[in-house]
């Protein structure tokens, strides 16, 4: 089985995901969940996320992974309980008090176990094996050899994280955001104190101790061949941009290393892209190799506001694409269009319309909807964006 897994911080974004080649989507509860800044999901958003995707033969795991304190078990069961109900395909867990529930209450879930329970040995690993585990999500510190051995030993679904932040910390196990705000970071709560820049030498400089994003997109066939299941995309508070970008990108990806037709000019054309829908720089991390001063920033860093989405596609109506504009954009731009089951299309704007079909000459205003006169067969939630690399000149 393989399978490329994607946050959801909300419908819209499980909808994306679902749309631009998710296999599975992984999403949170209003409680006890890791992010509880996110939007999250109410039980009936859940019900709706989970028919919704199943309707696309789709999975959704629903994290249940925070480091419960005793008052945090009050409801835990119940809620447990809700989610076999709403038939949600696995629920993400770190605490062993949220298995030892469900194994003595017989209830109908299967169990992942998250990756801030940090599993980097095997031993570890058939431990939760025999609490009912089925599959381990790694560390994100763990090695090409920890994963290869882990898989050898215990037979189980690994999934590994291929793209997103990192923690400064072994993750799970950070408490910055704890002392210095009072925001339990282990409990959904974390303030990121590792982003933070602080001043040094009479304030002369700033010294943070941010890792760089994590990229796995050069790895992906070697971490097929040594036996990973699912790809995950981190990001449950990332924008639809962001999550169709990177899932778009890398199930292009998996499906060439599937057909045996992946090049390093794909490999090379799509880890640009990638790139440069994120704000901080990235690198593989530590699975070729235990990360340096160049997988950090030490002196400061700039974290640019990524202005490439220009629009998102409402409809097609005639001759004419209906789209919401995120961005500024004007008659003569060339723009690309990426979306679900086409390949990205290139054009150069040429008429445009307000929403009383009247000319125009300039999209100036976020969210209005402007009328594209295009010969060309977009799909509804399709999504435009600045046309920066062009695809032949890697070949």
């Amino acid at each position: 089985m393989i399978e490329l897994l994607s946050p959801a911080g909300n419908l819209e974004r499980l909808k994306i995901a679902c749309l631009y080649g998710a296999d599975a989507i992984y999403i949170g509860g209003y409680n006890y969940s890791l992010r509880a800044n996110a939007i999250n999901f109410s039980e009936n958003e859940l019900k709706e996320a989970v028919s919704y995707a199943h309707g696309l033969n789709k999975k959704v795991y629903v994290t249940v992974n925070i480091v419960f304190h005793n008052q945090d078990l009050e409801g835990l069961k119940n809620y447990l309980i809700s989610l076999a109900n709403i038939k949600v395909d696995a629920v993400i867990v770190s605490d062993i008090a949220v298995i030892k529930i469900i194994n003595d209450n017989q209830i109908p879930l299967e169990i992942h176990l998250s990756t801030q329970a940090s599993t980097l040995n095997y031993e570890a690993a058939l431990f939760y094996k025999k609490l009912g585990v089925k599959r381990i999500v790694l560390a994100r510190e763990a090695s090409r050899d920890d994963i290869k051995i882990i898989k050898e030993k215990t037979g189980l679904d690994l999934e590994c994280f291929i793209q997103g932040a990192m923690c400064t910390s072994f993750s799970g196990k950070c408490v910055l955001s704890n002392v210095t705000t009072n925001r339990d970071s282990n409990r959904g709560g974390c303030a990121q104190i590792c982003r933070w820049c602080f001043n040094i030498n009479n304030e002369k400089e700033v010294f943070s101790i941010t890792p760089k994003d994590l990229n796995m997109s050069i790895y992906l066939k070697d971490m097929l061949e040594i036996g990973v299941n699912s790809f995950k995309v981190e990001g449950r508070m990332r924008s639809i941009y962001y999550i169709a970008t990177v899932i778009y990108e890398y199930r292009h990806l998996l499906d060439k290393i599937k057909s045996n037709t992946l090049t390093n000019s794909d490999i090379l054309y799509s880890n640009d892209i990638i790139n440069r829908c994120a704000n901080r720089e990235s690198t593989p991390q530590f699975y070729d190799k235990l990360p340096t001063n160049k997988e950090q920033y030490y002196l400061g860093r700039e974290e640019v506001s990524n202005q490439d989405f220009l629009g998102l596609v409402l409809d097609r109506v005639d001759k004419f694409l209906l789209v919401e504009e995120r961005n500024y954009f004007k008659v003569g731009d060339t723009v690309e269009f990426f979306g679900p089951n086409i390949d990205a299309i290139t054009i150069k704007i040429s008429k445009m319309y307000d929403e009383n079909m009247q000319a125009i000459d300039i999209a100036r205003h976020p969210r209005m909807h402007v009328y594209l006169e295009l010969d060309s067969n977009i799909p509804k939630n399709a999504m435009m964006r600045l046309k920066v690399f062009d695809k032949n000149s890697y070949l």
